[in-house]
């Protein structure tokens, strides 16, 4: 996995004494050359000495592993450090990289600090917390701006998550961010990142941007409705799993998707009964069976078709008779018989 690019320092900040530049800037020389153990060993004594861009580039050593286990607790605390001494790049990934480790109230100030400075990936955080009200009040405008100004830094992940927003933020909040990405523009201009380490003048050129991941929003985190206006009340919180790699990618969770509107319930008019005869002198047998659940058992099975008609279980010896009934007439009692079989009219 591609790691955290850091920004390069091209001037050495004084903080103690010649020695400890000394051993900063021969680190940094060692790094170019792929001898990454020597190089945490010089900068391991000028960071010490409170050097900054050695406590910076220490904590990059820790964070990609290289010379040392990658142990990203060191590494953001040697971020931390040189953070508090006004190092722009440590103080970039320190506020990166307490987002990753779920400290997000204390990540906003730092994160703050570089998006002041352009810095993409900052404006990918921070601005993805704007939109989900993560940890600062919700802002779709400022969002937008900040994903704006990321995805033209070439981020691909401030593009892929512009295009989500898009999704959900009404028209006239997106034109106001566009509007608000080109005056962050016009007064901070388009930072050059260029190094891995800081602290060598001659360090060669590295990519600025690198990707970054971000684990999912936690399921069943619910998000606004396309053109619906934030919502107030406490927005849904973006989970992001414990740290165990460099800073995650911030991505706005896809949105349930629409529950279809329940069916509408028509009351229908209860059916008319079917009137129950009551006179006559004439039944059908529908059989004789030596066990009387069997004849309850056809009742229950033809029982439909003798509308009206009321069932007799009649002991006959070992038998019992389903008789069903009654009827007017033979004839009818006849006709009735026509719905099953056997079936043979009876007289009461």
């Amino acid at each position: 996995m591609r790691t955290l690019i850091g920004a390069a320092a091209l001037s050495l900040m004084v903080i103690a004494g010649v020695p400890a530049l000394a051993d900063t800037k021969a680190g940094v020389d060692a790094w170019n050359r792929g001898d990454y153990t020597t190089a945490v060993a010089e900068w391991r004594k000028a960071a010490i000495a409170g050097d900054a861009d050695a406590q910076f580039n220490l904590a990059q050593a820790y964070k990609l592993g290289r010379g040392v286990p990658v142990d990203l607790p060191m590494a953001e605390s040697w971020y931390r450090k040189a953070a508090l001494q006004g190092h722009p790049q440590a103080e970039d990934n320190y506020g990166l990289a307490l987002f990753q480790d779920g400290k997000r109230d204390e990540a906003v100030p730092w994160l703050e600090k570089a998006v002041a400075r352009g810095e993409p990936r900052a404006q990918l955080v921070l601005g993805t917390m704007l939109f989900n009200g993560d940890s600062v009040p919700r802002d779709w405008v400022r969002a937008y701006a900040l994903l704006q100004r990321s995805s033209q830094a070439g981020l691909p992940q401030g593009s892929q998550t512009l295009a989500e927003m898009d999704k959900y933020i009404p028209d006239d909040q997106r034109q106001a961010g566009i509007a608000m990405a080109r005056q962050m523009e016009a007064q901070v201009g388009r930072p050059n990142y260029s190094g891995e380490v800081a602290g060598g003048s001659d360090a060669p050129p590295r990519p600025a941007i690198a990707t970054i991941d971000v684990p999912p929003s936690r399921p069943g985190a619910t998000y606004p409705q396309p053109g619906a206006k934030p919502p107030k009340g406490k927005p849904p919180v973006v989970v992001v799993a414990p740290a165990t790699r460099p800073v995650p990618r911030p991505v706005v969770a896809p949105p349930s998707p629409p529950q279809p509107a329940p069916p509408k319930v028509v009351v229908k008019p209860a059916p008319k009964p079917v009137p129950v005869a009551t006179g006559g002198g004439w039944r059908v047998q529908l059989g004789a069976f030596g066990d009387p659940s069997n004849a309850h058992k056809l009742w229950s099975q033809v029982a439909g078709r003798f509308p009206g008609r009321q069932p007799s279980f009649v002991k006959a010896g070992a038998l019992t008779r389903l008789l069903v009934g009654p009827y007017a007439s033979k004839g009818e009692a006849a006709g009735a018989c026509g719905a099953v079989k056997p079936c043979v009219p009876v007289a009461s």
